[in-house]
């Protein structure tokens, strides 16, 4: 087993959340600390508070990884006049690295909403509001044998997914023939003589997006002084993401039955109902965190109710005139599963890359809110 570095995290985080997925006006990734530092202990916050930072201290995490930013607008000083600086000092002082995935995890597979929907039993759910869908590039690479699964961990972090499965690749082998000229180091070969080498073709899709960065790590990791590899526009699209799902449940039941179902499974202090308590719902569109600015969506594409959170008297209106049901759950409440899911997630990843360290949940949040 291998003791990772905040690098080693923070290329998992980028898999299972990519920064290209969020929205433009956010903040995302290594907000605080050294990517070179190594980590054995990481605790999973929702909130970047001062609770969870002197816990995750306490107890000797090196990596915090919450769902909001620490760092959210451009800080103009680093203080102790103010709380984001005195933590930010606390944090440095004792190496505690914190990562965030926000928005990127709201949207992403297996994320925020994909997990809310699970919990509330929605079935067959699809993005609300499609924001974007990936671009694919085919590269496709030779490198000498051997060198394979070196070049294809490098390429691992701008490959995308392909339904459930991860690092897709083809390899066959062949030859490769080349002169090296006068200046020139070659891995193999002899400068001036004709040389002819074993190599692999491996063939791969990346993320149009990130080619350039494909790119750099590739002639990074490539034994080669001159990398060969060729770049081919495809067709092929990745599946549509964005903001929100929408699903069915499996069967209908009333808007007040829902209400008292979702406070249960999300352990809500308390829902706040828009509509008629009788109402039959079936086809359900949710939105963790703020995600009123979804109403029109969901309405337009048939949802019976919409749970999201921080839903104010205008935005309630407005559902009433639209004819669409609304549960408000809380922020805290449809947000908060992301801790757990989380955690899973990098527990899995880094099992799968033989890298050792705990993964922790912090158990130390609650509503913010009182309801009398």
């Amino acid at each position: 087993m291998i003791t990772p570095r905040v690098s080693d995290i923070s290329g998992i985080t980028g898999k299972i959340a990519p920064t290209h997925l969020a929205e433009s006006w956010d903040n995302v990734g290594l907000q605080l600390g050294d990517p070179s530092s190594q980590v054995s202990r990481i605790m999973v916050a929702l909130d970047p508070g001062r609770p969870a930072v002197e816990a995750a201290v306490e107890i000797g995490c090196q990596l915090l990884i919450t769902h909001h930013p620490f760092i959210f607008t451009p800080l103009k000083k680093i203080s102790t006049a103010d709380e984001t600086g005195r933590l930010a000092i606390l944090a440095l002082k004792n190496d505690l690295s914190i990562i965030s995935l926000h928005t990127n995890f709201d949207i992403a597979p297996g994320g925020v909403n994909d997990l809310l929907a699970g919990l509330l039993g929605i079935q067959g759910a699809q993005p609300l509001r499609i924001t974007g869908g990936d671009e694919y590039v085919k590269m496709v690479l030779f490198a000498p044998s051997g060198c394979e699964e070196k070049l294809l961990g490098a390429l691992s972090p701008f490959m995308p997914h392909i339904g459930n499965y991860r690092d897709c690749s083809y390899q066959g082998e062949g030859t490769g023939r080349f002169t090296p000229l006068p200046g020139a180091r070659p891995f193999v070969g002899e400068v001036g003589a004709s040389h002819a080498e074993p190599e692999s073709r491996l063939e791969i899709l990346l993320v149009k997006e990130r080619i350039a960065a494909a790119v750099a790590a590739l002639k990074g990791a490539h034994p080669y002084e001159e990398p060969a590899y060729d770049l081919y526009p495809v067709l092929n699209r990745g599946e549509a993401y964005g903001l929100g799902r929408i699903g069915k449940l499996a069967e209908p039941v009333t808007a007040g039955a829902y209400a008292l179902q979702v406070k249960e499974r999300l352990a809500a202090t308390g829902v706040r109902l828009v509509g008629d308590p009788a109402r039959q719902v079936k086809k359900v569109a949710l939105c963790g965190g703020s995600g009123a600015s979804l109403i029109h969506e969901a309405q337009r594409k048939g949802a019976d109710l919409l749970v999201t959170a921080d839903v104010k008297y205008h935005e309630a209106r407005e559902a009433e005139a639209l004819g669409l049901a609304l549960l408000d759950a809380g922020h805290f409440s449809t947000e908060y599963p992301m801790v757990q899911g989380l955690a899973g997630q990098l527990r899995a990843a880094l099992q799968a890359k033989r890298f050792e360290a705990e993964v922790l949940e912090y158990q130390g949040e609650r509503e913010p809110f009182s309801f009398w």
